[in-house]
């Protein structure tokens, strides 16, 4: 999940400030320090996963070559 968050977040030229700027915008208080650490260890759960696709405006997400 980690790969993918950060494929689509440079994708579309999102940095993590923003994402936090975005994720509060449905409810998600985290720094953008805090959302570094998150997402660079890869330690976070699927709700918030889909949280940051959510605010991104991401609705499809591409998992293999088909």
């Amino acid at each position: 999940m980690k790969g993918l968050l950060k494929a689509e977040l440079t994708r579309r030229d999102i940095s993590y400030q923003e994402l936090a700027t975005l994720l509060h915008g449905i409810g998600v208080d985290d720094t953008p320090e805090n959302l570094t650490n998150k997402i660079n260890r890869g330690k976070f759960s699927a709700i918030f996963f889909v949280q940051c696709l959510d605010a991104i405006g991401c609705k499809l997400i591409r998992f293999g070559d088909d």
